[in-house]
């Protein structure tokens, strides 16, 4: 396995339509395992495969598994996901803002509202079908990353966008909280 280098915002990959994934191979399953090794080094929650240069239909999510994401998301906390050819079938009619950043984006976080809820159907990584419920930041994460296989940023759709380096002014100390913890699960 490898550390792949994670593109910026100035790649004209990241804006571009990825493709479907037709072949499941041996240099297919080099780029999941590179890209889970990636993501997890970044760190991040989640990485889709254009941020890795391969306009490819692939995204790979994986909650923290500390102490307290295991209070937080139970079972969920550290399982890995690799959904190959994803495709948001279901949404809740509840949005949600939360805050939001991205390892091709460094440096700045936003506030973006996101169904609460999403069914998300695809393959796994040996191109079985799957299917997968998901809430709260989950789904969050799920839906940032499909985003990119699309070619669109959080910065396309958020609210409000800050950088994170900047030192706060006073009554801003709030936002720099939440943006600090944005940064930490970047995908």
């Amino acid at each position: 396995m490898a550390l792949l280098p994670i593109i910026k915002l100035d790649d004209p990959v990241l804006r571009k339509k990825a493709v479907r994934v037709t072949s499941f191979g041996p240099d297919f399953q080099r780029l999941v395992d590179d890209m889970v090794e990636t993501m997890i080094a970044a760190p991040g929650v989640g990485l889709a495969a254009p941020q890795v240069n391969v306009s490819q239909r692939l995204i790979v999510v994986r909650l923290s598994d500390d102490e307290d994401s295991r209070k937080e998301f139970g079972d969920l906390a550290g399982k890995l996901f690799v959904v190959v050819n994803p495709k948001i079938i279901k949404t809740s009619r509840t949005l949600v803002d939360g805050v939001e950043a991205c390892l091709s984006i460094p440096g700045y976080a936003g506030t973006v509202f996101r169904h609460e809820q999403v069914v998300i159907t695809g393959e796994d990584r040996h191109g079985k079908p799957i299917r997968i419920k998901a809430k709260d930041w989950l789904a969050r994460v799920f839906q940032h990353e499909i985003d990119h296989l699309d070619g669109r940023l959080f910065i396309d759709i958020a609210e409000e966008i800050w950088d994170t380096r900047s030192k706060p002014a006073d009554g801003e100390a709030a936002k720099e909280d939440g943006a600090e913890a944005g940064e930490r699960q970047a995908s």
